[in-house]
């Protein structure tokens, strides 16, 4: 009953804020903190579930039967989740009351509009984790653009907030067209969209050729990989500090959701036949997105180029064939969505005070915010892997997939890693040490709402960095049916 706790959690919080006041600003936001932790904690009961499916050596386990909406298409309406969704459905119940939290004081209108996007948000990414039909998954996975767009478009901060809100829009849902051609051929040849249907039908090289080319255009433009990632860094500066978190926390996940749910076990000749094109695109975009990220000078700028290289690792690790770097990837993705939403709460703290996001405008900050920069510089290390920090896990595993799978790319890959530690370091410097700035001389150092939020990430942070065995423990189970099953197909 997981999910109907969920959703109906997920609903009643959307029909209360409709019902609520738009005056009574300090009650919708109590309300919709509340109900956001609610749905929070039910997403919980999930775990012991996935737990049960593992016991029974069962892949998924499913929640009710399969029922077929609209018949004459076949539209199949069955949940079905396994670690691989529960992390990410963790992840992004956990997002929603960090993306209130943070915007407690600086969204300063139109509060009941903005928490109901985040709750309809809320309810498009649970069931983009638990669908196991790929029509509605492709129904879900593109909803998740009206609430972001609208964030960006109303409760962005600067002028260019509808140019950027278009742009990550069409950029997105143009792409995603692609997929839905697939996702149509899919039902005509196979007669389902059930994903435990798919897995179980063989297709031709040439009819995996081209569905995996139309599958990864568009989780490729999601995650972005270069070249099709330009809205990205335009987002990110004109989102609000919420959409910024969102952002880069969840909805950058879900293009390695698909590639590692979709495009992986549905197409294995042509994942292995396009492995090169993809090991080329990932190095081409780590190198372009950390050099690009040294000559930004907008905070946002800096940490979006930094999200496009983290992510282009994810890639690597997924499509390296191997175990290690697999577990790596999606260790990365939880990792990331971590560091960067600490890291963009960074940024929107300095930005609710001096109200600039230039890097020179900033200086010399231990002096006055010691304890701000205690947790930049906590986020900053583990942006680029130190150890003890969560995204060394990711990145050493995959690392050490690459190392099993191509010697080459591990090389030009490990150095990237080299340019990532600069950009970090760099950036951490300027902000922190030297001369104070002019601009910067009020002495407003963490409140207790900013503290509370960013030791919650650090914490995050340092236990997944410490304590890693469980998440690799459980999610090791499921990838290794997935890769017993692309090995099995490329083998027949």
């Amino acid at each position: 009953m997981g999910w109907l706790t969920i959703i109906s959690l997920n609903l009643f919080a959307i029909l209360g804020l409709c019902v609520l006041s738009s005056e009574r600003k300090k009650e919708l936001r109590e309300f919709g903190l509340w109900m956001s932790i609610l749905i929070f904690l039910s997403s919980l009961s999930f775990y012991q579930v996935c737990e049960a499916s593992i016991r029974k050596g069962i892949p998924f386990w499913l929640e009710g039967k399969s029922r077929i909406w609209f018949d004459f298409l076949g539209f199949d309406f069955q949940l079905g989740i396994d670690f691989l969704s529960y992390y990410l459905l963790w992840l992004s119940a956990f997002l929603i009351p960090i993306a209130i939290l943070c915007s407690w004081e600086s969204v300063q209108k139109k509060w009941k509009e903005f928490l109901i996007c985040l709750f309809v948000m809320e309810f498009f990414l649970v069931h983009v984790f638990l669908v196991m039909d790929l029509f509605l998954f492709y129904c879900f996975f593109e909803g998740v653009l009206i609430p972001m767009f609208l964030i960006i478009g109303i409760w962005g901060s600067r002028e260019r907030k509808i140019h950027a809100a278009y742009q990550f829009f069409l950029y997105t849902l143009l792409g995603s067209l692609l997929m839905l051609l697939g996702i149509i051929y899919l039902y005509i040849e196979k007669g389902s969209g059930n994903l435990l249907v798919l897995y179980e039908s063989v297709l031709s090289t040439n009819e995996q050729l081209v569905l995996w080319s139309l599958f990864f255009f568009s989780f490729a433009i999601k995650i972005p990989m270069v070249p099709v990632h330009l809205w990205l860094p335009e987002a990110h500066v004109e989102a609000p500090t919420a959409g910024s978190v969102l952002l880069a926390g969840i909805l950058l996940k879900l293009g390695g959701y698909g590639m590692l749910r979709f495009l992986l076990p549905l197409f294995p000749v042509a994942t292995l036949y396009f492995q090169p094109f993809v090991y080329v695109m990932s190095l081409i975009g780590i190198w372009y997105s950390s050099l690009s990220t040294i000559r930004q000078i907008d905070l946002k700028k800096i940490i979006a180029y930094s999200s496009i290289g983290h992510m282009n690792y994810v890639v690597l690790g997924l499509f390296s064939n191997q175990l290690e770097g697999m577990l790596g990837a999606y260790y990365m993705m939880i990792s990331h969505g971590f560091v960067s939403s600490g890291l963009f709460l960074c940024i929107g703290v300095l930005y609710e005070r001096y109200h600039s996001r230039n890097l020179f405008d900033y200086g010399g900050l231990v002096q006055i915010m010691p304890l701000y920069v205690v947790f930049l510089f906590l986020f900053c290390f583990a942006n680029f892997g130190f150890p003890g920090t969560s995204s060394f896990i990711g990145e050493f595993l995959i690392l050490l997939g690459l190392a099993c799978s191509n010697s080459v790319v591990f090389v030009i890959g490990g150095f990237g890693l080299l340019l990532s530690t600069v950009y970090n370091l760099w950036f951490l410097n300027r902000l922190s040490f030297g001369p104070l700035s002019a601009k910067v001389v009020t002495n407003m150092d963490l409140n207790k709402r900013e503290f509370f939020l960013l030791v919650l990430f650090g914490v995050l942070v340092l236990f997944f960095g410490l304590f890693p065995n469980k998440l690799l423990e459980t999610i090791s189970w499921n990838l290794s049916g997935f890769l017993w099953l692309m090995n099995e197909f490329v083998l027949s």
